[in-house]
């Protein structure tokens, strides 16, 4: 399985939304696993992003399912980015 990190920024209706129901975060999460993701670990921030995932998900099609659908809620934006663990990297160097 792929590794993505995804970071979130919410929006005034997302801030809105975790203030008055914090449960809404884990959630969420059970919603992403139902797309065909999981979530490995999460963060919440300090700075320009909010939140930060490391997702496990068969592709960039199921993340890409995962991104837009969360981000057509007008409660959150995100950036993706695909991950590779460091010595699948460091072995891709040597070939």
């Amino acid at each position: 399985m792929a590794k993505f990190i995804m970071l979130t920024t919410l929006t005034d209706e997302g801030r809105k939304t975790i203030k008055e129901h914090p449960e809404r975060i884990k959630e969420v999460n059970q919603e992403v696993e139902a797309m065909g993701a999981k979530v490995l670990a999460q963060y919440a921030l300090l700075g320009p992003y909010d939140f930060v995932n490391v997702l496990e998900a068969p592709g960039n099609e199921a993340v890409s399912k995962v991104a837009m659908a969360l981000g057509s809620r007008g409660t959150l934006q995100t950036m993706t980015m695909a991950a590779m663990d460091i010595d699948a990297f460091i072995a891709s160097l040597k070939k």
